[in-house]
């Protein structure tokens, strides 16, 4: 539709133009915009026609009609700061995002005191993954306006977007001194909770923040997440799913229900969060990431460790590849070269992968394996394998490889080495059965490494193990013979024992090659997800996993079984938080496996 009109007779451009100007403040976008024409068909070369012209076009979604008006607008009146700045607002909108931070430096050479205007830059130096540079601008608005509450939240929301979580919780507290009714301040406080592993806090505050700035995309997906860390998976998948409703182009919100829909156990949906995530933007690593957990607690590895490849792109995983230097390698012939096999994941992912290991050797590569020391001295038994400790530093080599890649390139319909593929020291395993004595041992393990990201699901809750396993202490007094062992390390290692007066074995337990020993010489191991439960399935020992509602990706839905390793069983959260349910199915299944002749097959291998 032509937009050229007829101005009125008689009327001069000056009224014409603050007529439009009175439409415009008034919110008459079409008459103003008609007055604005108006003006330019009497005057075509008057700047301030193009320039509110412009601004309008601007404000009702016409951006790439604003940005040709204002370089118009631009050409007639150089230098103009408000054109700029007009105009950068335009290339923002169209996506422009240099040429917008081109325009606002030159207008802020002018202008250094302008809080706004340095503000401002720094949301497009965020917008375009600058976080460093949207961080310093935040720290110089703050340096020009100290009591500026706005400036003190934008720096406390760039804070964590860096993840200098504790200043930025300092500097949330600060704007809110300045203003309560700061919402970006709110957000900044509860993302910097959430982060501190603060969860219940970090609702409260983001809670508040939509109050304050009710239907906020971003405060919404940030609660969204804090709900999901506290266990509320319907409301955080409601939260998630208002979030991408508000603003449907935004990858970490798919990304972020992706996860969410993954953890409720509702994996197709949470694919199709993902592929959402990537289609909104096909480079952020994170959208990849949780489709592939969602593919690979599905069972469908081969495309879930295709996915899962992104994680070297993703801000929590970047870190582990900083090290590594030359070529990757991308599945082509071994033969001759040194391969150096990056074990940078946790010691459980480390044994699972060992596995891959002498495939790697068979293609003719001189093997080495880094990885973290706990692991080093049992996996140096692996044939043809040099294994050297990450903090020792990484050896010469002509290629490198993650672990968790491996099954990418060596393959997943067959995976190897489901029976035992690690053994234990035979001296030291003798040197165990003699403490042990006679009966039937169990082993126990209540808790896993509680930096752990997930630690708070997949262990039993921290002052409540010993009344948690008590059923199994009960059986054990009931059944003669049978002897219940911890084998728990760490911080945590005397919180069954003492209570229940169970033997605790952990000062033996110096690394996981003399904890293989003293797994060995049991007769099965009970364990939440852990690295133990790695171990004693690479040994081929019997061992039950205790695994919270919402399981690691590895140990996939519903099955009883593991793939992974033949000699494993699962034990699963009916509902999420029910442990109690979960070892009362395993002191069942040990009542039922101690009966009769299964008690004897127990100890055959003994």
């Amino acid at each position: 539709m032509s937009h050229a009109l007829t101005a009125p007779a008689g009327a001069s451009a000056i009224d014409l133009l603050a007529n439009g100007l009175a439409q415009h403040r008034a919110g008459d976008h079409a008459g103003a915009e008609r007055a604005y024409r108006a003006v330019l068909e009497l005057q075509p070369h008057l700047a301030q026609g193009h320039h509110l012209l412009g601004v309008l076009l601007t404000e009702t979604g016409r951006a790439e009609q604003a940005r040709t008006t204002l370089r118009q607008a631009a050409l007639l009146r150089p230098g103009h700061g408000d054109t700029r700045l007009a105009l950068a607002r335009a290339c923002a909108e169209c996506g422009d995002t240099p040429e917008a931070i081109a325009l606002l430096r030159v207008v802020l050479a002018d202008r250094p005191r302008d809080v706004g205007l340095i503000l401002g830059l720094a949301h497009l130096h965020a917008r375009a993954g600058d976080t460093q540079a949207a961080l310093a601008l935040c720290r110089d608005a703050c340096a020009v306006a100290p009591h500026d509450a706005h400036a003190r939240a934008a720096l406390a929301c760039n804070l964590v977007e860096v993840g200098h979580h504790t200043s930025a919780l300092v500097e949330a507290e600060a704007a809110l001194v300045l203003d309560r009714g700061q919402a970006d301040a709110w957000l900044a406080r509860g993302a910097a909770l959430r982060a501190l592993d603060r969860p219940a806090e970090a609702v409260a505050a983001l809670e508040h923040a939509l109050t304050l700035a009710p239907g906020h995309p971003g405060i919404l997906l940030a609660l969204g997440n804090a709900r999901a860390d506290c266990g509320h998976g319907a409301a955080a998948v409601a939260l998630l799913r208002t979030a991408v409703a508000r603003q449907p182009d935004i990858a970490a919100t798919y990304a972020s229900l992706a996860a969410v829909l993954t953890a409720e156990g509702f994996l197709p949906e949470a694919i199709a969060a993902g592929d959402a995530a990537i289609a909104c933007d096909p480079a952020f690593a994170p959208g990849w990431w949780n489709r592939a957990i969602a593919r690979l607690l599905a069972g469908d590895l081969q495309r879930g460790f295709a996915d899962a490849e992104w994680r070297r792109r993703h801000p929590k995983f970047a870190a582990d590849f900083a090290a590594l230097t030359g070529p990757e390698w991308d599945g082509a012939p071994l033969a001759g070269k040194r391969l150096l096999v990056h074990a940078g994941q946790g010691m459980g992912d480390t044994i699972q992968f060992a596995r891959y290991l002498p495939s790697l050797v068979a293609a003719g590569a001189a093997v080495t394996l880094a990885c973290a020391s706990p692991v080093a001295g049992l996996l140096s038994q692996i044939e043809g394998v040099t294994v050297v400790r990450r903090r020792d530093g990484l050896p010469v080599h002509d290629l490198w490889i993650d672990q968790m890649s491996l099954p990418h390139h060596l393959g997943t319909t067959s995976l190897p080495s489901p029976e035992a593929y690690l053994t234990a020291d035979p001296a030291g395993v003798a040197n165990w059965r003699r403490q042990l004595g006679a009966g039937l041992h169990v082993g126990l393990v209540w808790a896993g490494n509680p930096a752990h990201g997930n630690d708070r699901n997949r262990s039993l809750p921290r002052g409540a193990a010993a009344r948690l396993l008590r059923p199994l202490h009960r059986l054990a007094a009931a059944i003669p013979g049978l002897r219940l062992a911890g084998l728990q390390t760490g911080p945590r290692h005397g919180e069954v024992p003492v209570p229940l007066g169970i033997p605790d074995y952990s000062a033996g337990l110096s690394d996981f090659a003399s904890t293989a020993s003293l797994v060995a010489a049991l007769d099965l191991v009970v364990t939440v997800d852990t690295a133990t439960a790695h171990l004693a399935g690479a040994l081929g020992k019997p061992v039950w996993v205790m695994l919270p509602y919402a399981p690691d990706w590895r140990w996939q839905l519903i099955r009883h079984d593991s793939p992974w390793y033949a000699s494993m069983r699962l034990f699963r959260q009916p509902a999420p938080g029910d442990w109690d349910a979960v070892i009362r199915a395993v002191a069942a299944a040990l009542r039922a496996q101690l009966s009769g002749a299964a008690a004897k097959a127990m100890t055959s291998g003994r």
